[in-house]
């Protein structure tokens, strides 16, 4: 079974509209939980780091 969380920068309540992750071996694994069971994106933890710092400094359009 895998572990599914909420990002803690979700909009939180009852609002599905979030991204979840799930932590597997060597890989992060990202899923739109309005869409539990569609496409899967799995990055390296250091992919996933270096993500996640692009996001925090604004680098990238969302």
């Amino acid at each position: 079974m895998i572990d599914w969380r909420k990002s803690s920068r979700s909009g939180g309540g009852n609002d599905d509209a979030c991204v979840e992750l799930a932590e597997l071996a060597d890989r992060v694994w990202v899923r739109d939980s309005k869409d539990p069971d569609g496409e899967r994106l799995a990055f390296g933890r250091d992919a996933f780091a270096g993500l996640l710092e692009r996001v925090k400094r604004g680098e990238l359009a969302l």
